[in-house]
């Protein structure tokens, strides 16, 4: 499936945690959903990318100055991982009360 098809699938399941909102919030939510799932599907690579690449590269710098350092993979995933918990941690404050639980218990599941 491709990147696209990938993102679109995960907004969809967003979508389907935050139906019931009101109009006026689904339009407040929409963007994130977007980032959040487009950020999902990134993860996801950059997971795959690292099980394949491994957490360290190795460097030179000049003759005698090499050793290994955290691979650009893994400074990505960090990154993104820390900006997708803040997006959904505002996406589940969005929710109404009484929603949330169930609604939040239902993402993390799937």
């Amino acid at each position: 499936m491709t990147k696209d098809k990938r993102i679109k699938k995960e907004f969809d399941r967003l979508a389907r945690l935050f139906a019931e909102l009101p109009s006026n919030k689904l339009e407040l939510v929409t963007p994130l959903m977007e980032n959040a799932a487009f950020m999902r599907i990134t993860l996801d690579d950059l997971q795959e990318q690292i099980v394949k690449g491994g957490t360290t590269d190795e460097y030179k710098n000049g003759e005698n100055q090499f050793g290994r350092k955290i691979s650009a993979d893994i400074q990505a995933y960090n990154t993104t991982m820390k900006v997708y918990t803040s997006v959904i941690d505002r996406l589940a404050k969005m929710l109404p009360a009484e929603a949330r639980m169930s609604k939040l218990e239902a993402f993390t599941n799937e």
